[in-house]
Formats: structure tokens, C-alpha cells, sequence
């Protein structure tokens, strides 16, 4: 990982120095480095200590997309919504952009029961069945089809649990975290100055503020994801 790409990116900047969690003092830099009176007061992160575990994490991303492992990317910050969807696109990720609904996981048969709700009002829109309803009844039916698009749009593909998930903010989706936790799926997750790095199975310290930093990190994991897809299909 190129340390002079992550400066660029504004990466090693990290969180207001009153909030930080002393569990990332291994992970925060000694070094002082020139930053503007705007940017006083907040931790450095070590970079060459995010460039070996973003290295590990893409490691094990690449070995599992090579065995056919399910992927599920999940970051709700409103700013970064459109880069988590286009990413986990491209990779054939599934993702959650929008909002996390409590119990996604650990509930998962309700959520398949909403997921297939979700797939007969698209086939019923598909075949024009909305049209033949009554205006009052059809645009019930669009709201729903509506918000379960805005939420479950982006696990519409997923039949079962994901292999593994990547959470682009510990402290904004730690309702994501928990759930991966309690059943003991793998996960990789970026953690500013303020996170707890024991908490994922690959912590990467990282700003999870600024959005070229998050799809900085995103753009490593998934180029790792890709390829690690083109060899499962070469070689199934």
C-alpha cells in the first residue's frame, strides 16, 4: 500500500484527542506531523501500521472471493452511499447503504420473509400488475416496494448469511458489528482513533470521516475482492 496515496487521502487523520479509546495507542503515530490550526487537537494514525493490516485484510478478501465467499459491505453514512453501492457492484458484493435495520442478521428468517415480499412486489411490477389495481391500492403497494428498496435493495441477491462483512465505520455501524459478533461471522472493519480494534477480526485504523479516505481503503479491498473472483472462475 503506497503511504504517500494514504497522506493524500488524508487517511492518517484521526479523531479529537479528548475522545480516543487508549486501546489505539499502538496504532497512533509518535511522529508530529505539519497540519493546519484547523486539524490541532486530533490523533495521528500510524500509517505503516494500516498499510500491514489493510495488507492482511486484502489477503484474506482475495483467498476467500478465490473459494466462492459471500461478501457483504456495509456503510450508512449518507456521503458515502453511492461509493458503497458502485463498489460492492463491482466486486458482486452484497451491501447495506442506506440503514441498518436491528436484527438483519440474528433475525435472518425475518429478514428473508421481507426479502421475498421484496422479490413478488418487483415481479408484480414487472408484469404490470400494479396498473390493473386500483390507484389508492397501487400506490400503497409502490410505497412499500419503495422502502424495501431503499433498505433491502442491496442484499436482494443474498439467500443466506454472508461469508464475511466489511463495516467501513466501527462506531457508526457498531449495530452491524454486534450482530456479526453474535454469530461469529468474520468481519474487517475500519476504526478511527475512538474505535476498539479487538472488537473485528481485522481492524484497520483509518479516518472514517473523510469519504476519500473510506473509498481509499474500499478501492484496495475490492480490487483484492475482483481479482480474487477472476481466479475462482478460472479456476472453479
Amino acid at each position: 500500500m503506497d503511504l504517500e496515496e494514504m497522506m493524500k487521502a488524508g487517511v492518517y487523520f484521526g479523531h479529537d484527542t479528548r475522545k480516543w479509546n487508549p486501546k489505539m495507542a499502538p496504532y497512533i503515530s509518535a511522529k508530529r506531523i505539519y497540519i493546519s490550526a484547523k486539524r490541532k487537537g486530533i490523533h495521528i494514525t500510524n500509517l505503516t501500521r494500516t498499510a500491514r493490516f489493510l495488507s492482511e485484510a486484502c489477503d484474506l478478501v482475495f483467498d476467500a472471493a478465490s473459494s466462492g465467499k459471500e461478501f457483504l459491505i456495509v456503510g450508512t453514512k449518507k456521503k458515502a452511499a453511492y461509493s458503497v453501492a458502485r463498489a460492492a457492484i463491482k466486486a458482486r458484493c452484497h451491501f447495506v447503504n442506506k440503514k441498518w435495520l436491528v436484527g438483519m442478521l440474528t433475525n435472518w428468517s425475518t429478514t428473508e420473509t421481507r426479502l421475498q415480499k421484496f422479490r413478488d412486489l418487483r415481479m408484480e411490477q414487472k408484469t404490470g400488475r400494479f396498473n390493473r389495481l386500483h390507484k389508492r391500492d397501487a400506490a400503497v403497494m409502490k410505497r412499500q416496494l419503495s422502502g424495501l428498496q431503499r433498505y433491502l435493495g442491496g442484499i436482494k441477491y443474498m439467500t443466506g448469511l454472508p461469508d464475511i462483512v466489511i463495516i467501513l465505520d466501527q462506531h457508526e455501524e457498531y449495530k452491524a458489528l454486534r450482530e456479526c459478533i453474535t454469530l461469529g461471522i468474520p468481519t474487517i472493519c475500519l476504526i478511527d482513533t475512538n474505535g476498539d480494534p479487538d472488537l473485528a477480526d481485522i481492524s484497520i485504523p483509518a479516518n472514517t470521516v473523510s469519504i476519500s479516505s473510506i473509498r481509499l481503503i474500499l478501492k484496495k479491498l475490492v480490487f483484492a475482492i475482483c481479482e480474487g473472483r477472476s481466479s475462482y472462475i478460472r479456476n472453479p
